[in-house]
């Protein structure tokens, strides 16, 4: 983030917290705008950052054609309608067809698509259309599950509600038993 984006943020900041009653030069609060302009600056990091520079040479040929998944990814998003956090378990697999991924790019490209201001429906779809596109295998899904403070805090308050969504590609969507063995594995039915 630039300093003059850093400063429009603090700007900004100070005219909330004026807007609210409060008095920004109190103590507490005289280093608030600065914060979170920090935080935002790490909350919205995926703009910076091009998930295809991720991948830096870590496809690889190989002859395995089993699924591939990985669960329990936990993210962290901003909901682009109240700006409030997101955060869950991002579990995604895929089917190669002569082409695998190293295993920490997996959770490194799914952090620079949740650290920007999203929709949790967007973000699935996007997750699993660029492993669909970077890897080309027979299928791909993602289903994310999300705890959305904008439900949570304000409006309905329903603290324990989680949304679930889903992508599913290729062979997961074609293929009944393949995507029924991934749910299985994602629910904990694989003996691990």
């Amino acid at each position: 983030m630039s300093g003059e984006a850093r400063s429009r943020i603090e700007t900004a900041v100070t005219g909330i917290l004026e807007a609210i009653g409060e008095d920004p030069r109190r103590e507490g609060l005289v280093k608030t705008p600065s914060r979170v302009a920090r935080m935002f600056d790490e909350l919205t990091a995926g703009y910076d950052v091009s998930p295809e520079a991720l991948i830096n040479g870590a496809v690889f040929e190989s002859p395995y054609d089993e699924m591939v998944v990985v669960k329990d990814i936990e993210f962290y998003s901003l909901c682009e309608h109240h700006l409030l956090p997101f955060y869950g378990r991002c579990h995604l697999a895929y089917v190669p067809d002569g082409k695998i991924i190293g295993l920490s790019k997996i959770p490194r490209i799914v952090d620079a698509f949740t650290r920007r201001i999203q929709i949790q429906e967007r973000l699935t779809w996007q997750i699993a259309d660029f492993f669909n596109v970077a890897l080309q295998p027979h299928g791909t899904t993602v289903v994310m599950e999300a705890m959305h403070l904008c439900m949570m805090m304000r409006g309905v308050k329903k603290c324990t509600s989680k949304m679930v969504t889903s992508s599913m590609l290729g062979v997961f969507k074609k293929d009944e038993r393949t995507r029924a063995e991934f749910m299985s594995i994602v629910r904990g039915k694989d003996g691990g």
